[in-house]
C-alpha cells in the first residue's frame, strides 16, 4: 500500500465534505472529495482508506477520504478521480467511442458555463461531460445519489450545443467507480428532473457512455463500457401501480 495511504474505519460524517474516521487508536477528521450522499456506504465501522494530504499544514484537515469498503468490493469516492482518469484516456486515444481528434482541452467555456472538455479534430467539435457514479445496486448502476439541478442544466447545455451548430457531437459519460456494474439507468425515484433531462439529451443526439473502473493502486483502470436502461425506473413504477 502507498506510504500516503492508511486504512481506517467510519465514525461519522458531520458535514457532506467532512468525515470523522477512527485511525490507529485515534479520531481525526478527513476530508471528503464527494458531495454525494453515500448512505449506503457512510456505515460506522466501514473500513475505508484516507490519504495524507500533502499540503495539511494549510488545511483544517490533514487527510482525503478516497475510498471505502462495501460487500468486497474497493470502490472510490473521489469526486475528482472520474475527470483525471478521462482526461488521461482521451489524451491516449483509449476511448474507440472518440475518434477523429487531435486536440483535448479541459473544462472548455460554453454560454454560461463549462463543459469537462471538448475535442477538436477534422471531423469538427465534441463536448463532453463527465459524472462520477458511485451507487451501485444489484449490479445496477444508478446516478445521481442526490438531487442534483447542476446535473440536469449540463444535459440541455449539451442538447444546446448541437442543436445551435457549436458541435456536431455531445456525450455524457457516467464514470462508476467500482468493477461491480453490468448496466446503468438514471435515478428517477431520488431525481426525475435530472432523468427528464438525460432522456431528452439522448433523444436530441447526446451519447449517454457508462464506463465501468476499477480502483486499482489508488487509479482508476478501465473495465469497459456498459449498456444503459433510461426508462428502467419508469416502467417499475409503472408496474407498481404509481401515479
Amino acid at each position: 500500500m502507498n506510504d500516503d495511504v492508511l486504512e481506517c474505519r467510519f465514525v461519522k460524517r458531520p458535514n457532506r465534505f467532512l468525515a470523522r474516521v477512527r485511525l490507529d487508536n485515534r479520531e481525526v477528521f478527513a476530508f471528503c472529495p464527494n458531495p454525494g450522499r453515500m448512505h449506503e456506504l457512510m456505515i460506522p465501522g466501514k473500513k475505508m482508506f484516507v490519504r495524507r494530504a500533502r499540503n495539511h499544514a494549510s488545511r483544517k484537515t490533514q487527510f482525503d477520504l478516497i475510498a471505502v469498503e462495501h460487500e468486497g468490493v474497493l470502490i472510490s469516492i473521489d469526486s475528482n478521480l472520474p475527470n483525471r482518469f478521462m482526461r488521461e484516456m482521451l489524451v491516449r486515444h483509449k476511448l474507440p467511442q472518440f475518434t477523429g481528434y487531435e486536440t483535448v482541452i479541459s473544462e472548455p467555456p460554453f454560454a454560461h458555463g463549462r463543459f469537462d472538455f471538448r475535442l477538436e479534430g477534422k471531423i469538427g467539435t465534441t463536448y463532453i461531460e463527465v459524472k462520477s457514479c458511485t451507487l451501485v445496486e444489484n449490479r445496477h448502476a444508478i446516478f445521481p445519489d442526490a438531487p442534483t439541478e447542476r446535473g440536469a442544466r449540463h444535459m440541455r447545455a449539451l442538447v444546446q450545443a448541437l442543436e445551435t451548430g457549436a458541435a456536431n457531437d455531445a456525450a455524457v459519460a457516467f464514470v462508476i467507480q467500482r468493477p461491480d456494474a453490468d448496466i446503468f439507468s438514471p435515478n428517477d425515484p431520488t431525481d426525475p428532473a435530472f432523468g427528464d433531462a438525460l432522456r431528452f439529451a439522448e433523444r436530441s443526439g447526446v451519447r449517454v457512455i457508462p464506463i465501468v473502473t476499477e480502483l486499482v493502486n489508488w487509479k482508476l483502470e478501465f473495465r469497459g463500457v456498459i449498456p444503459y436502461d433510461l426508462d428502467f425506473f419508469q416502467r417499475e413504477r409503472l408496474h407498481d401501480g404509481s401515479s
